[in-house]
């Protein structure tokens, strides 16, 4: 679906409630899934483990074709597959599965440039270990999914679909 629906939908991020909706032009939602973003909430600065606010749009899609759970390491996939073992081995890993949706702030001044940057801070819609709670908050910043989740999503948007983050 990927090509097909790119700039017709846009994505609206809700810190309270915990949801990702995928939108359509007329704002009808298409799909819902449940989200788990930052313990320490919204906030948009460098070192700050929040998740950042306001309008982004998907910079770069990441993982295509990738099998699920495949791990990730600075945007590059590491050759592994999540498994209980590799968790075992790593028990404090935020773990970045699967496929990457990579933010790029639109606000100069509250999420763009300077240390407020989200892309820069590397902050990502990304799938995670299948401990990982979802709606409730967990992460260190980027906005987490479930596998299927995410490989789900990443395949109905394009790079530059409009994604708006609010509390």
């Amino acid at each position: 679906m990927g090509g097909v629906m790119g700039t017709e939908v846009h994505i609206e991020i809700d810190l309270r409630a915990q949801t990702l909706t995928l939108l359509d032009q007329q704002d009808h939602e298409i799909k819902q899934y449940d989200v788990s973003t930052a313990t320490k909430g919204g906030g948009e600065f460098e070192g700050s483990n929040q998740t950042p606010r306001g309008k982004h749009r998907i910079r770069a899609k990441i993982g295509a074709d990738s099998p699920p759970g495949t791990v990730f390491k600075e945007r590059r996939p590491t050759g592994e597959v999540y498994s209980v073992e590799l968790a075992e081995s790593a028990p404090r890993e935020d773990w970045i599965l699967s496929r990457i949706l990579w933010l790029c702030g639109e606000e100069i001044g509250r999420n763009r440039l300077g240390a407020m940057d989200s892309m820069r801070r590397n902050i990502y819609i990304h799938g995670a270990a299948d401990t990982a709670v979802m709606g409730k908050p967990g992460s260190t910043g980027c906005i987490r999914m479930s596998n299927s989740d995410v490989i789900d999503l990443f395949d109905r948007i394009d790079v530059g679909t409009k994604v708006l983050i609010h509390e």
